[in-house]
């Protein structure tokens, strides 16, 4: 029976499913910072032997009771994680438990290893990290796909996946509350003209309904879903990809333009002699993705795989939905619900300065996103600084 996990209950959970020797000393710590879950990283002081228990709440923490939110999101998280782990076992956390009633998910502890959000902060720069990301997301992408599995069983896998709780939060958080004057935007008061400016641009607004309604109808590959800085663990040589409670069946470029813009929004808190490992992650994440999409599709059995134009086809709309959805993105961190600590821990002005760089930057992605090479967006970046795009 479901009940929220304390330090102490999450210590007697882990002996009673003997994830630890008898003579174990067990200590616990809850560890989460994120917005909607419980995270316990349990300890044996006598081996430094360690394990994960996550726990989903049933409301989101960063609002309170007041936004309930489904425990099933547990369950798409575990068996994400799994799917995942039959193709790039190398990118993720091992999953030695999951309780669906308990809504729990028991995992290896990459305590090792750093967020890499708070590492792009620090200076670090991770050099595996778009290498790493561009293999995950063009395998995960592949395998999942009508090209790289049978279509009946891509079919049932996509039943399986439905989320829709969890996609209505993407719906609002990404595609619509900031475009809008919603009670769920968040930005400082100095920012208020320029959000103004932005719910009145039809023009805007109309490519981002195109945006969203590619999220909403189009069911290509099995995403993470939630594919930002914060949800991946990062060293100079290894890389691993946690999170995935917002797995969905949706469009191939969703997870690319989601990490794109979380580097873009770490490169906007930078100065701009520093921005540049940013751009060459971007690009290279693409060009990793490119590469090994396009060995994986030559080997299908798929007949139209081997028609030629398309594959270039398929990786065409992958390009203009990453730099699309990236600008919802980089929007949305800068005025909706949830920021990201690049941006929000630099002083005020250069804050404000970082954060209507961005809206101007978001804009540009979104309405440019046909035409933009990725190798322009640093170019885009540049051109940007003052001038609306």
């Amino acid at each position: 029976m479901y009940e929220p996990l304390t330090e102490q209950k999450a210590i007697a959970l882990a002996v009673r499913l003997g994830l630890f020797g008898k003579d174990a000393l067990l200590s616990c710590q809850e560890i989460g910072d994120g917005n909607l879950n419980l995270v316990f990283r349990i300890v044996n002081e006598r081996t430094n032997d360690s394990i994960i228990i996550k726990q989903a709440l049933p409301y989101a923490k960063v609002v309170g009771e007041s936004w309930p939110l489904t425990l099933k999101r547990a369950t798409i998280e575990s068996q994400a994680l799994r799917t995942f782990a039959s193709y790039v076992p190398q990118y993720v956390p091992k999953v030695y438990y999951s309780d669906e009633s308990l809504a729990i998910t028991v995992m290896e502890d990459l305590s090792h290893l750093q967020i890499a959000r708070r590492g792009l902060i620090e200076g670090k720069t991770f050099p595996k990290l778009s290498e790493h990301i561009g293999e995950f997301i063009a395998k995960t992408a592949f395998y999942t796909s009508d090209f790289g599995m049978n279509q009946q069983q891509k079919k049932k896998l996509a039943q399986q996946f439905t989320n829709p709780e969890l996609c209505k939060i993407t719906e609002d958080l990404v595609f619509t509350d900031p475009f809008f004057d919603h009670d769920t935007n968040n930005f400082e008061a100095e920012l208020r003209a320029d959000v103004e400016q932005l719910g009145q641009d039809d023009v805007l607004k109309c490519e981002t309904a195109k945006l969203k309604r590619l999220f909403l109808t189009k069911a290509d590959v099995l995403l993470h879903g939630d594919l930002h800085t914060g949800s991946i663990f990062a060293s100079d040589d290894e890389t691993k990809v946690i999170d995935p409670e917002f797995a969905f069946y949706g469009p191939i470029g969703f997870d690319l333009g989601q990490f794109f813009a979380n580097l873009l929004l770490n490169a906007l808190a930078r100065d701009e002699r520093d921005r540049e490992p940013l751009f060459h992650h971007i690009e290279k994440t693409w060009n990793v993705f490119v590469r090994t999409f396009s060995e994986l599709w030559r080997e299908s059995d798929e007949p139209y795989a081997q028609i030629s134009g398309v594959l270039q086809d398929v990786l065409h709309d992958a390009k203009i939905e990453a730099i699309g959805f990236a600008g919802c993105e980089v929007i949305r961190r800068t005025i909706g619900l949830a920021h990201v600590a690049d941006v929000d821990e630099l002083p005020l002005e250069r804050r404000l300065d970082a954060k209507r760089h961005a809206l101007r930057l978001g804009r540009a992605l979104i309405v440019q996103r046909e035409q933009l090479p990725i190798q322009a967006i640093k170019q885009l970046v540049q051109q940007t600084v003052h001038v609306n795009s």
